[in-house]
């Protein structure tokens, strides 16, 4: 069976002994490579031909996700799995939405670590518990939405209990113009009526 040939890439020279480490011994892997950035990973792709890159995020020059886009936009097909001590949302969700095939941490064991390469090899992701809650928290939160100055006026009279003519009136628009805007209001905000309108301003903050 052909070795999956693997390309370490991480700022800390003990750190990238501890992952080669890992593979040494084992015939179904071959790190062909080591580099300490993003740099050094782009410079070492333009010859070497790795099946599975494992990549730090945080690194002097270049970082992990900059480096997953520049891989990404050249149509390189090599499998990135993310191999870092942080597991935050704002960590997690630029690596992935930049291309990378999985998302470890540091405290994975050697023997999740081969198996996770195995599955990225194999074209499977590979996501880790804690780092798929992040995901999760971040899909969960409300979408941004941007409403319109007067649009926003509006909101707020329907919220104080205006009717619609009364909101005409003090905004010196017809009726028929704040409907509009109520209508764009109930697009943008994903409701249907005035008081769920009302209800999801608040739940996000806007009033």
């Amino acid at each position: 069976m052909t070795p999956i040939r693997i390309l370490v890439v991480d700022d800390h020279p003990i750190v990238r002994d501890g992952i080669v480490g890992v593979f040494a011994g084992d015939d179904g892997f071959d790190v062909i490579g080591v580099a300490r950035d993003g740099l050094e990973l782009l410079e070492q792709l333009q010859s070497a031909k790795p099946d599975v890159i494992l990549l730090d995020l945080r690194m002097p020059r270049m970082g992990g996700v900059a480096a997953i886009r520049r891989i990404r936009e050249s149509g390189c097909p090599v499998r990135i799995v993310v191999l870092t001590t942080f597991d935050s949302d704002d960590d997690v969700l630029p690596a992935i939405e930049a291309g990378a095939d999985g998302y470890l941490l540091k405290d994975t064991s050697g023997v999740e670590l081969k198996h996770a390469v195995r599955e990225a090899h194999g074209g499977r992701p590979v996501i880790v518990s804690e780092v798929a809650a992040a995901l999760m928290r971040r899909a969960s939160r409300p979408r941004p939405v941007r409403l319109s100055d007067r649009e926003l006026e509006v909101l707020r009279l329907v919220a104080g209990g205006a009717t619609n003519r009364e909101a005409g009136d003090a905004l010196f628009i017809s009726e028929t113009t704040v409907k509009t805007h109520l209508m764009h209001l109930f697009e943008k905000l994903g409701v249907n009526d005035r008081a769920a309108a009302v209800h999801e301003a608040h739940r996000r903050g806007m009033l």
